[in-house]
């Protein structure tokens, strides 16, 4: 049976409010950013989860060492929570996984750009063959 352990963190980025799911199985530890605009409500939230589960765009997997499952006294889990709920921002695991996430669409994109201006480039030599050959031809 695989484990999950979750987290979903809502903070406001100038100018939009974006919400940050980190998650913690078996593959590593994954991590998704969603933009929301005005302030979201809880049952927003839970009803854009709900809705868009399968279309969250996760990160790759981080490998990491397995996480102890271990019971937590309820008092101290309570001040736990009061002080993730304090704004800090996103935990550095989650920055680190959603820019390398975007240095890899950024490698991706300059990737097929390069592919394409060389396709373009290929093109216009093949014809400029073309009219070269057809200028002198006959003579």
């Amino acid at each position: 049976m695989q484990k999950i352990r979750s987290k979903f963190t809502v903070f406001f980025e100038e100018p939009f409010w974006v919400g940050v799911y980190e998650r913690i199985c078996d593959e590593g530890y994954q991590v998704c950013k969603v933009t929301f605009g005005a302030e979201p409500k809880d049952y927003e939230v839970y009803g854009f989860l709900s809705e868009n589960w399968k279309d969250l765009n996760f990160s790759k997997p981080i490998p990491m060492e397995e996480f102890p499952e271990r019971r937590i006294n309820p008092k101290r889990m309570r001040r736990a929570i009061a002080k993730s709920l304090e704004p800090a921002g996103i935990g550095t695991k989650a920055q680190q996984a959603l820019k390398q996430q975007q240095e890899q669409r950024k490698a991706e994109t300059k990737r097929e750009n390069k592919d394409e201006k060389q396709r373009l480039k290929q093109e216009r030599f093949e014809r400029k063959q073309k009219k070269r050959k057809e200028k002198h031809r006959g003579h």
